[in-house]
């Protein structure tokens, strides 16, 4: 008889346990997210800067999209 031959993926149940939000993992996030929207701005702000054609333009493709989109 041959042996039952096994997954090549590993059983992911063990990392679920890791992955369950906690009190102090939403604070986490919340921090991350802030980091991530200032450093956003200052990109934006950046690119502002460096490129203002395009910056002009994409602001105006925006308000396009936000002028024509519907509730």
């Amino acid at each position: 008889m041959s042996e039952p031959v096994s997954d090549a993926t590993p059983d992911p149940s063990p990392d679920l346990a890791s992955e369950v939000p906690s009190d102090d993992s939403g604070a986490a996030r919340r921090r991350r997210r802030a980091q991530f929207l200032r450093e956003l701005n200052e990109a934006k702000a950046l690119r502002e800067r460096v490129k203002p054609r395009q910056a002009r333009a994409a602001r105006m493709r925006q308000q396009m999209r936000m002028r024509t989109f519907r509730w």
